[in-house]
């Protein structure tokens, strides 16, 4: 390695030395040329064994541009050339795979350690060490700026399941480095390997968890739960088409009705997606474009539901306030109601998925389809609506609840014509009555997704048990 890589600057052997004081310091004591020593300062770095790694990612800058094959019992070194794409496979252990490169012909290095996983911690962004390193630990570092890299390892222990697709970071944890899966993104996880595609060039190498939990009876409880909630809905659904000619004669009672329709379509709408990304999540080969789409049509029929029910409130809240006024048209009031139950719910999805999904932050890691947490905090995109609707509901509901207290219908002739106001207040009484129970949902389906941050796999939306309906 010495005579092939530097054969004019070096003629004694390689040796790097360096002496990390407590402040951090990093002091070098080399025999190496001038030019590789002063990359030791360049960074602070704490740890013994991130500095091992970071010698060879300054050692494979240093090499001369030309062909270079040298393996060895516990490592691969490779020079190649890199032309318009590259494809390498390298002891069967790892796939690298770089479909496009821009400029003229360059080289890229390739090392590939049997036993770096030994030396290195799986300590990762958030300081745990929960998995473990179950692949080769491969260093990528072409002479090019790559920003699609394709790397499909062979898995060590297949006991270990839940993969996450990681790089070496040598600044996380203040200098000690660990583990970072920023701009990297899980392909597939099938026949034993594990295939991941990121957005730059370096370190990577694939974790896993010892522990993969799954219980049957709670998988059966979802999908039983799931399936009375979508038969219940389909039953209201058949009920509001068999009233539908007697409730269009009253305006109050007509819209009232459309977004209860609509609450209860997109509900039943929402549950079908879920079941659809259940089943994606659950495959062994994973399909993240799939499992974007789910998320999204579950975000958004999930937003639906909510903001039609914050349209039946606002219904409510006019119709109580102004009951003697012309006031709005029918039409009219019908297209507000289905831009704020459609078309708010489609900016905030659609927004969440451009602004994460580009970054691979969109769903969560392992392709779990519903909106990411840890990494780029998109579950916020349904939270914060939900939870500001279900607070403006109840706002709304104290204060149709004040009005209808402080009205008072007397019994002169004068008045006669206020008895319409009595018809009025029993819709409003109906209508709130029925829409305690969507609030008391509200909250719980808010709880379920919060719920989901912490064991997506097991709490699995098990509140459809217990929810029929109100309609």
């Amino acid at each position: 390695l010495r005579r092939a890589a530097f054969p004019h600057q070096i003629r004694f052997p390689l040796r790097l030395r360096a002496t990390y004081t407590a402040k951090s310091t990093c002091s070098c004591s080399t025999l190496v040329t001038a030019a590789l020593c002063s990359h030791c300062n360049d960074a602070v770095i704490k740890s013994f064994s991130s500095s091992l790694l970071n010698s060879f990612e300054i050692i494979s800058t240093r090499i001369q541009n030309d062909s270079l094959n040298i393996p060895t019992a516990y490592i691969l070194f490779e020079k190649n050339t890199l032309n318009n794409s590259f494809t390498g496979n390298f002891n069967s252990s790892v796939e690298v795979n770089i479909p496009e490169v821009d400029g003229t012909e360059k080289f890229i290095t390739v090392i590939l350690f049997a036993s770096m996983d030994n030396v290195l911690p799986t300590r990762e962004e958030d300081n745990s060490s929960s998995k473990i390193i179950n692949g080769r630990v491969a260093l990528i570092q072409p002479q090019a700026t790559i920003n699609n890299i394709t790397l499909t390892f062979e898995i060590i222990n297949d006991t270990l399941g839940n993969p996450k697709c990681v790089f070496w970071d040598f600044t996380l944890s203040d200098g000690l480095g660990g583990w970072s899966s920023e701009g990297c993104s899980l392909v597939f996880h099938e026949n034993e390997t594990v295939s991941c595609n990121c957005n730059h060039t370096t370190s990577f190498s694939i974790l896993m968890s010892p522990y993969t939990f799954r219980d049957p009876i709670l998988d059966f409880i979802t999908y039983i739960g799931v399936g009375i909630s979508m038969g219940s809905l389909v039953i209201c659904l058949i009920i509001e088409a068999i009233i539908w000619r007697k409730i269009r004669n009253n305006s109050t009672s007509y819209l009232r009705h459309v977004s209860i329709v609509n609450i209860a379509l997109s509900l039943l709408i929402a549950d079908i997606w879920f079941i659809i990304g259940a089943a994606i999540s659950d495959a062994d080969k994973k399909n993240p474009p799939a499992c974007t789409a789910a998320t999204f049509f579950i975000h958004f029929f999930y937003l639906a539901l909510f903001f039609w029910m914050l349209a039946s409130a606002l219904l409510l809240l006019y119709r109580t306030v102004s009951v003697f006024d012309g006031g709005l048209s029918k039409i009219s009031m019908l297209i507000i109601g289905f831009c704020l139950g459609y078309g708010a719910p489609l900016i905030i999805a659609t927004i969440t998925i451009a602004v994460t999904a580009p970054s691979n932050q969109y769903i969560r890691e392992n392709t779990v389809c519903w909106l990411n947490w840890n990494e780029s905090k998109a579950l916020l995109a349904f939270v914060i609506p939900a939870l500001m609707i279900v607070v403006i509901n109840l706002i709304v509901l104290v204060v149709v609840l004040y009005k209808m207290l402080r009205r008072r219908v007397g019994a002169s002739a004068a008045q006669a014509g206020e008895k319409h106001v009595l018809v009025v207040i029993y819709f409003s009484i109906t209508v709130t009555h029925k829409k305690v129970p969507s609030y008391i949902y509200s909250f719980k389906l808010v709880f379920a997704k919060l719920s989901v941050m912490c064991k997506p796999n097991t709490v699995s939306y098990i509140e459809h048990v217990f929810f029929i309906p109100y309609t």
